[in-house]
C-alpha cells in the first residue's frame, strides 16, 4: 500500500498499470477545465436572452473564470505541496462539480457570474495537482515525459473541444447543459481517484505564508486584466494603471518570497538547472499559441464568413497534427537527441505555422488551418519538454508549486501575445481603413455591422477593404512572431544547453 506522504519512491523505479490507468482518471479534470475556458462561445445568445445581462455583466461571465484561475494558481499549488495534492484535487473537484450545478441553474447573471468565479477557484486547484501527481507517479524519466506529453495534448485539445461541445450541446439542449456536462467526469473522479491515486506532499512545508496569497492575487489579477482589454479597448487609462498596479505588487511578491520564512513559491527552485529557463520560454510559446488565435479565430468568423459552429469544427482539424506532436518529440528526446534542440525545433515549427499565416489572402482557408495546426504542433513540442525538464528538475516535494508557476506562465504569455500582436495587427487594419467612418476603423466586426446597413456597392466595398486590412495586419504580426519565435530558439539552444534530462529524485 502506497505511503500517504511519500516522496521517496526510487527515482528509478518504473510505473505500471496502476499508474497509467491513474493518468487517464486524471486527463479528467484537466480536459473539463481546459474545455471551460471556451465552453461559453455559443451559450452566450440563449443566456443573454435568459438572464438578461448588461454588457459589462457579460463580459464578466466570460472573463471571470480565467482570472480567478490565473490569479489562484500559485496559492493553489503550495497548497497541494502541504495538505496532499490528491487531497487538493478532490476538494476541486467537490467545488467545480457544485459550481457547475449553480451555473447551469442560475436564475441571473450576478449567480452566474458568481458561479464561474468558483470554477475558477476549482480549476486553480485541479490544474497544479494533476501536473504534480504526474510528477509523482511517473518518476522514470522516459516514462514522465510520455505522461507529460499526453498531459499537454490533453490541455491543448480541451480548449479547442470546449467551443464544440458548447455549440452541439446548445443546438440540442438549453445552455445550462454546457456546465452539466462537467458532472459526470467529476462524479467518476471522486470515486476513482481514492482507489488509483495516490497522495503526495512536502513531509516538511513549514509555515502557509498567508500573506503571500493576497500579494499574489494582486500581483496576478490586475496584471492579466490590463493585458486582455489592451487589445480591444487600446491603452486607456484604466487598463495601462490596472498594468502598472500588477507590476507594482509583483515586485512586492517577489520581495515577500525572498525574505519569508516559508514562501508560498521558494525562490529555491530558480536554484535548480534548467527551471527558470523553462518557465520564461514556456511563457514565449503561450504568447506566440494564444497570439495566433486572437487571428485565426476572427479570420474564419469575420474574413470568410463562416458561422461560429463552422469556425470551430474547421477548427479542429488542426488537432490531428498536434497529437502526434508531443509523442515524436519524446522519441526524439529518448534516442539522444538533445532537448535544448528539440525545444528549438519546436519553436522553429511554430515560426513556419506563422510564416504560412503570412501569405494567407482573403479565402485562404486550408492555409490558415495549416498555419494553425503547424504552430500548435511546435507549441506542444515546446510545452511538454519544458513542462518535463522543470517537473523534474524541481524537488518532488515542490512539485505542485513548480507547475503553478508554469501554469501561471502560461496565462500571463496568452495575455501578452494577444495584447501585443493583437495590438500589432489593430494598428495595420486601422491605418489601412483610415479614410473609413470610425465605426469601421474600430473593429472588424464593427465594419461588417456598418458594410451590412450600407447600401449596395459602398457596402460592398467597405467589406472587401475591412477584410484585406485585416488581413494585412495578421500578416505584420505574423512576421512580428516569426522574430520571437526565431529569438526563442537560439535562447533554449543556449539557455538549456546543459539542461538536466531527468528527474532529481
Amino acid at each position: 500500500m502506497t505511503n500517504p506522504t511519500s516522496t521517496t519512491t526510487a527515482p528509478n523505479s518504473l510505473a505500471g498499470c496502476k499508474e497509467w490507468t491513474a493518468l487517464v482518471v486524471l486527463m479528467l479534470p484537466l480536459l473539463l477545465v481546459s474545455m471551460d475556458v471556451s465552453v461559453l462561445y455559443f451559450a452566450i445568445p440563449q443566456i443573454s436572452a435568459d438572464l438578461a445581462p448588461t454588457g459589462t455583466q457579460q463580459l464578466w461571465i466570460f472573463d471571470i473564470y480565467a482570472f480567478v484561475l490565473a490569479g489562484l494558481l500559485m496559492t493553489m499549488g503550495s497548497l497541494g505541496d502541504r495538505i496532499g495534492r490528491r487531497k487538493l484535487l478532490l476538494t476541486g473537484a467537490v467545488a467545480f462539480g457544485a459550481a457547475s450545478v449553480c451555473a447551469a441553474y442560475a436564475n441571473s447573471a450576478e449567480m452566474l457570474i458568481a458561479a464561474r468565479a468558483v470554477l475558477g477557484i476549482g480549476g486553480a486547484t485541479l490544474m497544479p495537482s494533476t501536473m504534480a501527481l504526474v510528477r509523482n507517479m511517473f518518476r522514470d524519466a522516459g516514462q514522465r515525459a510520455k505522461a507529460i506529453g499526453i498531459w499537454s495534448g490533453v490541455m491543448t485539445g480541451g480548449i479547442a473541444l470546449g467551443s464544440v461541445m458548447s455549440g452541439i450541446l446548445v443546438e440540442h439542449f438549453w445552455w445550462g447543459s454546457v456546465f452539466l456536462v462537467n458532472l459526470p467526469a467529476m462524479v467518476l473522479l471522486l470515486i476513482l481517484a481514492p482507489l488509483l491515486l495516490p497522495e503526495f506532499k512536502d513531509p516538511d512545508p513549514g509555515r502557509f505564508d498567508l500573506v503571500s496569497v493576497p500579494l499574489s492575487m494582486a500581483a496576478v489579477l490586475p496584471l492579466v486584466y490590463g493585458i486582455k482589454e489592451i487589445p480591444s479597448e487600446g491603452f486607456a487609462p484604466p487598463y495601462v494603471v490596472s498594468v502598472a498596479v500588477g507590476l507594482v505588487f509583483s515586485f512586492l511578491f517577489v520581495r515577500r518570497q525572498r525574505r519569508a520564512a516559508s514562501p508560498l513559491i521558494s525562490p529555491a527552485l530558480f536554484r535548480h538547472r534548467g527551471f527558470g529557463p523553462a518557465v520564461l520560454l514556456n511563457l514565449i510559446s503561450a504568447f506566440a499559441m494564444l497570439g495566433s488565435a486572437y487571428f485565426t479565430t476572427q479570420y474564419l468568423q469575420a474574413v470568410l464568413g463562416k458561422s461560429a459552429l463552422e469556425a470551430a469544427l474547421w477548427a479542429l482539424l488542426p488537432s490531428v497534427l498536434i497529437g502526434c506532436a508531443a509523442p515524436v518529440a519524446t522519441v526524439l528526446v529518448q534516442r539522444g537527441v538533445r532537448r535544448s534542440t528539440v525545444v528549438a525545433i519546436g519553436f522553429v515549427t511554430s515560426a513556419c505555422g506563422y510564416g504560412l499565416l503570412a501569405l494567407t489572402g482573403t479565402d485562404s482557408l486550408w492555409i490558415v488551418l495549416a498555419g494553425a495546426g503547424v504552430l500548435a504542433c511546435g507549441a506542444v513540442i515546446v510545452g511538454s519538454q519544458l513542462t518535463d525538464l522543470a517537473l523534474g528538475a524541481a524537488p518532488a516535494e515542490k512539485a505542485g508549486a513548480a507547475s503553478s508557476l508554469l501554469e501561471t506562465g502560461q496565462e500571463f504569455g496568452g495575455a501578452l501575445g494577444m495584447a501585443v500582436l493583437g495590438s500589432i495587427g489593430t494598428a495595420v487594419y486601422r491605418h489601412d481603413l483610415a479614410g473609413a467612418p470610425d465605426e469601421a476603423r474600430e473593429t472588424l466586426g464593427g465594419a461588417l455591422a456598418l458594410a451590412g446597413r450600407s447600401p449596395g456597392r459602398a457596402g460592398e466595398a467597405l467589406l472587401a477593404a475591412a477584410r484585406e486590412a485585416f488581413t494585412s495586419g495578421m500578416h505584420v504580426a505574423a512576421f512580428a512572431g516569426i522574430g520571437v519565435l526565431l529569438i526563442a530558439a537560439l535562447l533554449a539552444g543556449r539557455a538549456l544547453r546543459d539542461a538536466p534530462a531527468g528527474a532529481v529524485g
